[in-house]
């Protein structure tokens, strides 16, 4: 691996690199999230914040993309983004009508 072009990067590339490397970071961390809560449960578990890792990190990876200019990698993020963002959707809306029904039994006293 030749490190002389790391080198050689401009400023704006250079923080586009470094913010690149962060939402790659952020993306794997969904797994990392995603089994520590399997084993602590020990179960399958997906929880909240798999799917806000997903987000943050699929919508950075989208930008990285994008200034990179490359279809691909833009096709596949921002396909991804869709299905995060629509189990955020779902998981909010189901803990919304959770409340609405709590609230409606607890107001027959």
């Amino acid at each position: 691996m030749n490190l002389d072009a790391f080198f050689d990067l401009s400023i704006e590339e250079m923080v586009m690199l470094t913010f690149g490397f962060v939402a790659q970071a952020l993306f794997a961390a969904r797994f990392l999230v995603q089994w520590v809560s399997s084993e602590i449960g020990r179960k399958s578990v997906i929880p909240v914040a798999f799917w806000y890792f997903s987000c943050a990190g699929g919508i950075m990876m989208l930008i990285y993309a994008i200034w990179r200019k490359d279809p691909v990698f833009i096709l596949g993020q921002s396909t991804g983004l869709i299905v995060y963002i629509r189990n955020l959707f779902l998981i909010h809306r189901e803990k919304r009508m959770g409340m609405a029904v709590a609230k409606d039994a607890g107001g027959d006293d």
